[in-house]
């Protein structure tokens, strides 16, 4: 998973400074490296390793000029932690197009093995990064326009033959110069993706995010989110052109609304925040039909806070911090590899012992994936002096690796994967272990988008939207992600 903004400003004008503010907001998105291209006379980047505070100094700032811009935070799905990964990614000639996503491309070992040795003339692509084919795909089909000057149309029938060509989920923005900024999302909608814009003296500032508190904190109103399969063109005499470039049924990821968005970010009409406080009050039916009681809800922080309080709410027992997080310390979820994750948890979450020692306490995660995490804190409540020690998890049980751009990336590393619910509370040392149900969890975010939709839930049950996922699919990013010391939530 990753984070993005683009913007265009009015001619003159430098948008450098917004748009490492607004990555500086989606920084939990992707702490693994950062990125910049800005276009004024001609593109100018700086891309690096590291987080934002890390890869940006006053001095690039110097040369980062231009009214358009788009940077981009990064985590790694398909390819590695490398410089020649990092986004955005661009290409100069005939055409100047500068780009960045979010998202996952499914069929990228087939494109790179089969299509681009016969439509490149240097026969491969020159990263292991996936946006390099969606870049590629997309300016070969505008490269053959008829007319010099680049119309809404000719954006229009590149974004066509990238999604003829490039499967999987992806939310793209991107620049080209001296035409306009343009984004669009996959056609079943996975990856979030919103318009926001700017009224100024100085003229109008639009700007495309993959979440909307980018927009709130670099000072833009939201417009819209954009549809399924849906093209947005702003060209330079500030026209907005919109096409719906294919038409599937909208599968927006739930798990966004678990774990990756921030809380005050409104993903599809829908306030994160509030969907975390209905997950919190449907799973606290769940536990009182166990007919165990709790001294304490105790949150794994942070996104299980709000769930926790509202969980502790609804049963009518305190609720309390018994852990203080060392906010220096990267998300275990996007940190690279397994050691790195297993050496960070404690070192994240240091205990307090009064909120444990002598009490039942139920402790709530968003999620368990490996159950590394689970494991080291079941672990440290008991060293606390925990009367009895439950784990919940306001989301259903992981089981099926994410080919989407979520790093849960190998089948076999899934605790709750062949095993029943009692298997799993025994490999953690709980004395009792609870989920959340998958139609509990659905009802819950349908109560704050007030529809019927449905959402991609494979991660949870298996069931690809796109219809592209084959066994060879995921072998091939399972063995990716696995030559790169790849992994996901402990």
């Amino acid at each position: 998973m990753c984070g993005f903004i683009s913007i265009m400003g009015p001619e003159g004008s430098d948008v450098i400074q917004e748009v490492l503010t607004g990555l500086l907001a989606i920084q939990h998105r992707g702490q693994d490296a950062a990125g910049v291209v800005t276009c004024g006379d001609r593109f100018q980047a700086k891309k690096g390793l590291g987080l934002v505070r890390d890869v940006f100094e006053p001095r690039h700032l110097e040369r980062l000029r231009g009214p358009m811009a788009v940077g981009h935070v990064r985590y790694p799905t398909v390819g590695g932690n490398e410089d020649a990964d990092v986004q955005p990614f661009w290409v100069d000639f005939p055409v100047g197009i500068a780009m960045a996503h979010n998202g996952n491309v499914t069929n990228f070992h087939e494109l790179r093995r089969d299509y681009f040795p016969r439509q490149t003339p240097q026969g491969r692509l020159a990263s292991n990064c996936d946006l390099e084919a969606v870049l590629y795909v997309f300016a070969g089909q505008l490269f053959q326009r008829k007319a010099e000057r680049i119309k809404p149309e000719d954006v229009r029938d590149a974004v066509a033959e990238v999604f003829r060509t490039v499967k999987g989920a992806y939310s793209v923005v991107g620049l080209i110069a001296g035409a306009g900024m343009y984004a669009f999302r996959d056609p079943y909608g996975i990856k979030p993706i919103i318009l926001g814009k700017r009224e100024t003296d100085r003229g109008t500032f639009y700007a495309v995010a993959s979440e909307s508190v980018v927009l709130d904190v670099a000072g833009y109103e939201a417009v819209r989110d954009l549809n399924a399969g849906e093209l947005l063109w702003i060209d330079t005499d500030r026209r907005l052109h919109s096409f719906q470039v294919s038409v599937r049924p909208h599968r927006p990821c739930i798990f966004e609304y678990i774990y990756f968005a921030r809380p005050d970010s409104v993903l599809d009409g829908a306030l994160v925040y509030q969907t975390r406080i209905r997950l919190g009050a449907e799973l606290a039916k769940s536990w009182r039909r166990t007919g165990l009681e709790a001294d304490v809800v105790i949150p794994v922080p942070e996104s299980a806070r709000t769930a926790a309080q509202e969980m502790a709410e609804v049963l009518g027992i305190p609720y309390r911090e018994g852990f203080v997080k060392n906010r220096y310390v990267g998300r275990t979820f996007i940190m690279p590899n397994d050691t790195e994750r297993r050496s960070s948890i404690r070192h994240k979450l240091n205990p307090i012992r009064m909120e444990f020692e002598g009490k039942r306490v139920l402790i709530l995660d968003d999620s368990i994936v490996r159950g590394n995490t689970s494991r080291q804190i079941v672990r440290i409540a008991r060293q606390m002096g925990a009367a009895k020690v439950y784990m919940a998890s306001y989301s259903p049980a992981l089981t099926h690796p994410c080919p989407y751009g979520i790093d849960m990336s190998t089948k076999n590393e899934f605790i709750a994967r062949g095993r029943t619910v009692d298997e799993v509370c025994k490999e953690l040392g709980a004395d009792h272990l609870i989920y959340q149900g998958i139609d509990a969890m659905v009802r819950a975010v349908r109560e704050v988008t007030g529809d019927h939709r449905e959402f991609c839930m494979a991660c949870f049950d298996g069931d690809y939207p796109t219809g592209d996922v084959t066994e060879r699919v995921l072998a091939d990013i399972e063995a990716d992600r696995l030559a790169a010391s790849g992994g996901g939530k402990a």
